[in-house]
């Protein structure tokens, strides 16, 4: 976390802080790119009260939130998904509760497809509820990571290095301030319009040089540009970018993980049940006699069945399958529709002990789960 970033928890604090904070763990930019995160409605800038979080968003949650003067709302779901062609306060639903936040100094702000693709997010949490071991994704993002070379003289390689790192550069999984170091001769001519660091213009010339290297996201690459073009000595400075094809550590899709234990099928499905206190689910059978290799994804993942058998899990838990990947599914893994709710409410706990980590020197600023279900189903009991 940023220094500048954490003073701000002990001053004045406005909803952005927090956003930034939430953004540093689940970047917008790791989301489906036809996912709709970030700002839903109001200010980023007004002073924070306290903070309500639910899966999404509905009146009740508006209403808990006025009663525990909330002026900040986490979902994860976004309320606004496709663009509104208009705002009619009677009878559209995404409408009302617009106008309800506006009405109410309410700002919302959502983290969808990337608190599911980040370290420790819904299927990571999902995971951890299941009490699964050594868990890590299922499936790693790639191709979102570039590597840079830059090439500057020994005396100035602290001072550039460090600036890229407090912006993030440098970091390999959970592994900061990254880099590889070589020394070697750069020549140059500069012409009459140039104004050397080193040497004098038209004239050739060779110094000693360090050729820095080391990984970006791409999110934070034109801020690592713009860095390099601000700190380095020369009036031209000389650096090269790569894009990569690297699985990235820290984001990717779907979990797995080893029970401490093998499970027979049925205690393996009794627990399933208990752990993620469900009333029914749906599933089938697969090909194992006991189930020890799991694999889980929050939400609608069924695209990622075939890769949960090809990695030879025994088991597969998600939400939203379809009656014919059910039967493509029999006999090759144990395939548990748990329900959508049901597998990714369990993230809200873990953005609220990250929260109330940040916030625990400022004990005016309380963080509330939403105590009420914003699930819409229904189960018919008789």
């Amino acid at each position: 976390m940023h220094s500048e970033l954490r003073s701000a928890f002990f001053l004045f604090m406005t909803c952005n802080n927090v956003v930034k904070y939430i953004e540093e763990w689940a970047p917008k930019e790791i989301a489906w790119e036809q996912d709709n995160v970030g700002l839903q409605v109001g200010s980023l800038n007004r002073e924070l009260k306290n903070i309500m979080l639910c899966l999404e968003l509905t009146e009740g949650v508006i209403k808990d939130s006025i009663k525990q003067k909330c002026n900040f709302i986490f979902s994860h779901h976004p309320l606004l998904f496709n663009p509104l062609k208009n705002l009619d306060t009677q009878n559209d639903k995404n409408s009302i509760l617009v106008e309800k936040l506006i009405k109410n100094n309410i700002t919302l702000y959502s983290a969808h497809t990337n608190l599911d693709f980040t370290k420790d997010g819904v299927s990571f949490q999902l995971a951890k509820k299941l009490k699964l071991n050594n868990i890590d994704f299922l499936v790693n993002l790639n191709y979102n990571q570039y590597k840079v070379v830059v090439f500057i003289p020994e005396k100035s390689v602290e001072k550039l290095s460090e600036k890229i790192f407090e912006i993030g550069g440098g970091v390999i999984g959970e592994y900061e301030n990254c880099s590889f170091r070589t020394k070697g001769e750069g020549t140059f001519k500069g012409s009459s319009k140039t104004q050397p660091y080193i040497g004098r213009k038209n004239k050739q010339e060779k110094i000693e040089e360090v050729r820095l290297e080391f990984k970006v996201n791409k999110w934070k690459l034109n801020a690592v540009i713009s860095t390099i073009n601000k700190y380095h000595p020369y009036d031209e400075p000389a650096f090269d970018v790569y894009p990569l094809g690297n699985e990235n550590i820290k984001y990717g899709a779907g979990a797995y993980g080893n029970l401490t234990k093998a499970l027979s099928q049925k205690d393996f499905l009794s627990a399933v049940k208990n752990n993620l206190n469900l009333k029914n689910f749906r599933f089938v059978n697969g090909n194992k006699k006991s189930i020890k290799k799991v694999a889980v994804c929050g939400g609608s993942c069924s695209d990622l069945i075939n890769t949960a058998i090809n990695k030879g899990m025994d088991a597969f838990i998600t939400a939203d399958i379809k009656y014919h990947t059910f039967h493509d599914a029999a006999n090759k893994i144990l395939l548990i529709d748990a329900g959508h709710y049901e597998t990714e409410i369990h993230v809200l706990s873990e953005v609220q002990k990250r929260l109330n980590k940040i916030l625990s020197n400022n004990k005016k600023i309380k963080v509330f789960k939403y105590k009420g279900s914003t699930n819409p189903i229904i189960f018919y009991n008789n």
